[in-house]
């Protein structure tokens, strides 16, 4: 599989002959039937040069193409916002959301977003498109969100995250001394009653799954790397509370704000397989200057 200008192309082999093209595309490269359906709507699949229909049969040798870039409106107002990129080709954009920005726009936040910024972003280049996120972190947190740039990478990138082969870390510091080197914390999160917001460790909740390891330990408190083997909504956050530990800054969560004002906790590193080219991407955002100097406040434990 290769990508040539704007089209995906890809060789088919021995081992296709006589497959239907939408089938090799579903099971092969995990085109979701949505994207199949519009693919052949839009008769943007060619053999060779010459046009076809997904439902004819394939031979060994043929190189099928696909155009996977087509226009597409911006779904919300763009604006002129700062814009920190960490990683951007034809199909994915990764940026560094600072503490305080809201990824998506909604009622309470209808404007002054990650997604107003991209849109912003994307039409000085003169380009119009849905914003898509792979994914969301809360307003108080920092760091990585990856974008997909048009349907067919949104949708792999649904592939990968129900197989878990995506892989997020994230970088928080609690409160107090953590004895164990490395944890796992299993525990299922629900909403905490009376409140459609606050989450809650809880039997009736949805599994969760948090795996952490201690990177520094100082006088009262501990730096911790988190991996998420779920993604429930809060979980770094309600897990740390339950550990007894919770996130600095995160008054949700009972954590104490007197040295830093939102909770100190930070996405740094998204991994993946780009779904074009097999790659191995590792997207890292730095350390924002808050945590560093939250950091530098504390005395390191001898």
């Amino acid at each position: 599989m290769e990508q040539q200008t704007d089209l995906w192309t890809y060789t088919l082999q021995p081992q296709d002959e006589g497959i239907k093209y939408q089938e090799i595309l579903y099971r092969r490269f995990h085109f979701s039937r949505r994207l199949l359906q519009k693919l052949k709507q839009s008769e943007r699949v060619w053999v060779d040069g010459l046009f076809t229909f997904l439902t004819a049969r394939g031979k060994a040798g043929e190189t099928l193409a696909i155009q996977l870039q087509t226009p597409e409106t911006n779904s919300f107002p763009g604006e002129d916002l700062p814009l920190e990129i960490l990683f951007e080709d034809d199909y994915f954009l990764a940026v560094n959301k600072p503490a305080g920005q809201v990824v998506h726009p909604n009622p309470r936040y209808p404007s002054g977003t990650i997604g107003n910024a991209v849109v912003g972003y994307w039409l000085t280049k003169g380009e119009s498109r849905p914003f898509r996120p792979i994914h969301r972190i809360d307003r108080n947190t920092s760091g990585v969100v990856v974008v997909a740039k048009n349907q067919f990478a949104h949708q792999q990138m649904f592939w990968q995250h129900n197989h878990q082969r995506i892989h997020k870390r994230y970088l928080g510091i609690v409160e107090g001394l953590i004895k164990e080197d490395e944890g796992t914390i299993n525990a299922p999160i629900g909403h905490t009653p009376g409140s459609y917001l606050v989450r809650q460790v809880s039997p009736e909740g949805v599994p969760a799954v948090t795996h952490y390891r201690v990177l520094k330990r100082y006088a009262d408190a501990t730096l911790l790397e988190f991996v998420l083997e779920t993604g429930r909504t809060h979980q770094i956050r309600v897990h740390c509370q339950h550990l007894g530990h919770p996130l600095i800054g995160d008054d949700f969560y009972g954590g104490n704000f007197a040295r830093i004002d939102r909770q100190a906790l930070h996405a740094f590193i998204y991994e993946f397989n780009h779904p074009v080219s097999g790659e191995l991407l590792t997207i890292r955002a730095p350390l924002p200057e808050d945590l560093r100097l939250l950091l530098r406040s504390f005395v390191a434990k001898a």
